[in-house]
């Protein structure tokens, strides 16, 4: 057996320091190997030896994980569970992810590199006068960019044949070269820069490049060397001729094999030989010779020679004055895709000719009246660029979170705008005491209808509401106004559109997703990506990256994790333990993308949020990664909204069970500090169904007895999740003030009305959604200003199913519901542990809230009584009236 000792790359786990001799995106790179040394070996005699290796080698490998913190079934082991299945499962998944891991840094520098996909593909300015693009489609024979700057040709601005036209990943690189106007020359020099992006004019004040050469010979250079200020842009020139040029190599056949270091080495040493020595540094290499893998040759100087190098300050001030600036950039050049062109991307595929809307256009036209869709190049003038001016907010203890869609924040029958929400809504979230903003259907996506769930361009802001400053201009408002910014992100499918989406992308059926039946949503109609293919995962984990980078978002809420979870997309009944979260049907592949996702961003951005949707509670979503979890920051509640709308819908009052309420909104007590309640979000009225207020005053309004039961209930319900739950809770636009008609986009069975697609702001001014709001902002200042949410989680002592009433403690304050629709309590006892005066700081009863106002001024303050009740020391007797809920706080202890 012969085996080549000749290691070219570096893993330590868990950072992954990743140094490696392959290519990064499917661009070569040269790399200069070391000796390699060829060692025999008997495999029989040396095959004991090679046993213990491997397992002193595993050994090692197990205490490494332990050494770094690393427990791949760390969360079970805390929480008690003990289930060897999908321990096992646990740690296979361990193992294929630092696989995964190897393989993604084989391709790329680092996490940072694999997660900027966005600074390479896609259209970029460079700074050489040109614009590059680059774009993914493997299946492809030939690819060009066709777009009204060059007349949609096909053949103008292709990619090159060969190594650096089309790579062996499917990398398609175009040039579009800047043109130059008329009477105007080429550079001399084929490396003149330019200063595109910011408007100076350094190199607009005369100094040719001769002068600055000169000064460089006269400053810098000593005699002898002039010889490198004739020459030293002819080496770079002729390369770039070489690889670039007409006559450039087109394969790796063609470039040739490429000698090693010493050999190269010695040929220089042969063709200087006859230099005058004022022209060679006095340099030389050796080896020692000894023979050892990891040999590197050493380089000898005089120490005269040394000192005098480091030295000399190199002539780049000179060489900066070459530069030209904006200014004279316009006056020489027309760009050759200029600020709002249009263009497609054209492949030539085994099935003929397709045109594609680039997958990493960041400004997208959709497809609108027959017309087909095309990406729009989005490069203003700096002047006219928008530029940031807030600092992002802190990240808070706690979330109030103010679920928004753009297109239906304004009160006309319209899409509304980002201008329009910027100047109109964001200063209501302020006013009610919100402190972020999630956006649904920011990213451009299929029909309008779709709300944004099938989303077809995933770097492309949504055409819709404006353009990207547009976005960027609310983004920046929302920071100055101390609001974090999510957005609802979609990477569990995707719009199956081929005109203007990702499906069948480049003329084949597996360059984003999977074959066949796994490839397709069967409830939904969407593509199913292959998250297990290193260039799709390269794409999610950039676009991830992209938001947070270009327009600066806080985080996001990671939408229907049970459609990529499982390949059954969570259709399926559950209902064999944790053996339905690690068989046949969940998709290993999606879990570890979803673990890297949340690995790198935390690590690239450490204030980032990121929100687990997942109807089936995958174990250990808010686990840590290190301990076997899957590192998101919060899950969100989902049964809690499905309770509360079984109830109105279908449950008569005096049977609601306070034990089945409180049961399904504390949900899981391990994860309870993680969890996102809310009590209503766009669900059940984008759905198609209907809202709370809609269930609860529709049709009422004349009703005193029926209004006052659904003001009653629209309050307690709010006042209960935002309460009882963890240190994050989230409201839809409108429900804070009970927005009356559910939400209805413009279709074909409504004759595409948008009469419903709005909100109706003008119901704030009076009446009672003016007293749902009251309460709502006033319950948002119990975070705001007390910290309820933040100050741990709540202590449940009284739950009475007969009298319908719960009571419990969070800090020093004390909640207490009365969900009876009948009976009032005079002298209700409930219990508190410490003993002292209490005084109630809310009160869903009174009248400035839609209440009867039956509480007396003489009744907020409450004295503890020494009364064991429902394990506490103390309790307070408290007039209780039916359906009404009130909030103590410990304002003096006593003493006994």
């Amino acid at each position: 057996m012969v085996s080549l000792s000749n290691q070219t790359s570096f893993s330590f786990y868990p950072n992954n320091v990743f140094v490696s001799d392959k290519t990064r995106l499917g661009i070569p790179g040269i790399n200069f190997p070391r000796k390699i040394k060829v060692k025999v070996t008997c495999f029989a005699a040396d095959q004991p030896r090679q046993q213990k290796q491997q397992k002193k080698k595993k050994s090692q490998s197990t205490n490494s994980d332990a050494e770094s913190g690393v427990d791949p079934v760390g969360f079970l082991t805390k929480l008690g569970i003990a289930d060897r299945i999908f321990a096992q499962f646990l740690r296979e998944r361990h193992k294929a992810l630092k696989d995964l891991k190897d393989e993604l840094l084989k391709r790329h520098f680092d996490l940072r590199d694999l997660a900027s996909g966005f600074e390479l593909l896609g259209m970029h300015r460079h700074m050489e006068h040109r614009v590059d693009f680059m774009d993914w489609g493997p299946g492809a024979r030939y690819g060009a960019i066709i777009g009204d700057f060059n007349g949609w040709s096909p053949t103008e601005n292709s990619a090159r044949e060969g190594l650096f036209g089309h790579d062996d990943f499917g990398y398609w690189f175009i040039i579009l070269e800047d043109k130059l106007r008329e009477g105007e020359e080429p550079e001399e020099l084929y490396f003149q820069q330019y200063n595109y992006v910011d408007d100076y004019d350094k190199g607009d004040s005369g100094v040719t490049a001769e002068e600055v050469f000169q000064r460089a010979n006269d400053e810098y250079w000593e005699p002898g060397e002039d010889r490198f200020i004739k020459n030293r842009y002819e080496v770079p020139a002729k390369l770039y001729e070489q690889l670039f040029g007409p006559n450039s190599p087109q394969t790796l056949e063609d470039l040739g094999e490429i000698p090693d270091a010493e050999t190269r080495y010695k040929q220089y040493k042969e063709e200087h030989k006859n230099d005058p020595p004022s022209n060679l540094p006095p340099c030389d290499i050796i080896d020692d010779g000894r023979g050892k893998p990891y040999d590197i040759y050493n380089v000898v100087t005089s120490p005269e020679w040394t000192k005098k190098f480091y030295e000399k300050s190199p002539p780049i001030p000179y060489w900066l004055e070459t530069r030209k600036g904006r200014k004279a950039w316009l006056e020489k050049y027309i760009p050759a895709v200029p600020h709002g062109s249009k263009y497609r991307l054209y492949f030539n595929t085994p099935d003929g000719p397709l045109e594609r809307v680039p997958a990493w256009a960041t400004y997208v036209q959709p497809e609108d009246e027959g017309k087909q869709a095309y990406a729009i190049h989005w490069e203003p003038s700096p002047e006219s660029a928008y530029k940031w001016k807030r600092t992002k907010p802190d990240k808070p203890k706690s979330l109030r979170i103010y679920e928004c869609h753009v297109g239906i924040s304004g009160s006309e029958a319209k899409i509304s705008s980002f201008e329009e929400f910027t100047k109109k809504v964001l200063p209501h979230v302020k006013r009610a005491g919100y402190n972020a903003i999630q956006l649904i259907g920011i990213p451009e996506h299929k029909d309008y209808y779709t709300v944004g769930y099938r989303v077809t361009n995933f770097f492309a802001v949504s055409n819709r509401f404006g353009t990207p400053d547009d976005f960027k201009r609310l983004v920046d408002e929302a920071h100055g106004l101390g609001l974090l910014v999510f957005l609802d992100i979609v990477h569990s499918y995707a719009a199956a559109d081929q005109m203007v989406g990702l499906s069948l992308f480049d003329g084949s059926n597996d360059c984003y997703f999977h074959h066949g039946k796994r490839g397709h949503h069967k409830h939904w109609g969407t593509r199913m990506f292959k998250y297990g293919d290193l260039d799709v995962f390269h794409f999610l984990i950039s676009n991830l990256n992209w938001w947070i980078t270009e327009y600066q978002v806080d985080g996001y809420q990671f939408h229907s994790l049970a459609s990529m979870i499982y390949t059954h997309n969570g259709f399926a009944p559950f209902n064999s333990g944790f053996d339905d979260y690690c068989n046949q049907y969940v998709d290993r592949d999606a879990l570890m993308y979803l673990i890297l996702a949340n690995e790198i961003l935390h690590d690239l951005h450490p204030d980032i949020i990121t929100i687990a949707e997942d109807a089936t509670y995958y174990p250990g979503l808010c686990e840590p990664v290190s301990q076997g979890g899957l590192g998101f920051d919060y899950y969100v509640n989902l049964s809690a909204t499905e309770m509360w709308v079984s109830l109105l819908d279908s449950v008569p009052d005096s049977e609601w069970s306070m034990s089945k309420i409180v049961s399904t909104l504390v949900a899981n007590k391990e994860y309870a500090d993680k969890m996102l309640s809310y009590a209503e979000s766009h669900n059940q009225s984008i759905s198609g169904g209907r809202s709370f207020a809609e269930i609860l005053l529709g049709g009422v309004q004349n009703e005193n007895k029926l209004l006052d039961r659904g003001v009653s209930l629209h309050k307690m319900i709010r006042l209960l999740t935002f309460t009882i739950g963890g240190r994050a809770y989230l409201n839809f636009m409108g429900n804070e003030f009970g927005h009356p008609e559910r939400v209805e986009f413009p279709t074909q069975s409504n004759k595409f009305s948008f009469s419903l697609a709005n909100r109706r702001w003008d119901l704030l001014e009076s009446g009672i959604h003016h007293q749902l709001f009251s309460f709502d902002k006033d319950l948002m200042d119990l975070d705001k200003s007390k910290g309820i949410l933040s100050r741990g989680l709540p202590s449940i002592h009284h739950v009475n199913d007969t009298n319908m009433v719960i009571s419990f403690s969070r800090g020093p304050f004390l909640f207490i519901f009365n969900f009876h629709p009948s009976n009032s309590y005079e002298k209700y006892g409930a219990g508190v542990e410490e003993a002292g005066e209490y005084t109630m700081i809310l009160n869903s009863d009174e009248a400035k809230y839609g209440g009867q106002g039956l509480l007396k001024e003489d009744q907020y303050l409450q004295r503890s009584i020494s009364k064991r009740i429902d394990g506490q020391r103390n309790c307070l007797e408290v007039f209780l009236p039916s359906r009404t809920a009130q909030v103590y706080k410990l304002t003096r202890i006593l003493r006994i």
